[in-house]
């Protein structure tokens, strides 16, 4: 099974407006989907994956969690993780 690549966001979050650039940059560079989930919309998100924070960016293999970051994540260290799950 593919690798899903999830960003927990909420509207006018200073750290998810820094977030959304790196992960566009991130997806081109490595060819693939970051879904963006707006908590505020879709509130069933934060019980499921415990969200505290946002910008939060779950990774998940076979649909179990891989890797979990919360606060922005910068493009170098985002791509060196997901390199090894790609």
């Amino acid at each position: 099974m593919a690798v899903r690549v999830i960003c927990f966001y909420q509207p006018g979050c200073m750290g998810c407006m820094e977030q959304t650039p790196i992960n566009a940059e991130v997806a081109k560079s490595l060819n693939i989907t970051i879904d963006e989930i707006d908590v505020i919309k879709n509130p069933q998100y934060i019980r499921e994956f415990r969200l505290k924070v946002t910008p939060t960016i779950v990774i998940l293999k076979e649909g179990l969690t891989q890797e979990r970051f919360e606060g922005v994540v910068h493009t170098e260290q985002l791509i060196g993780v997901l390199k090894k799950y790609l």
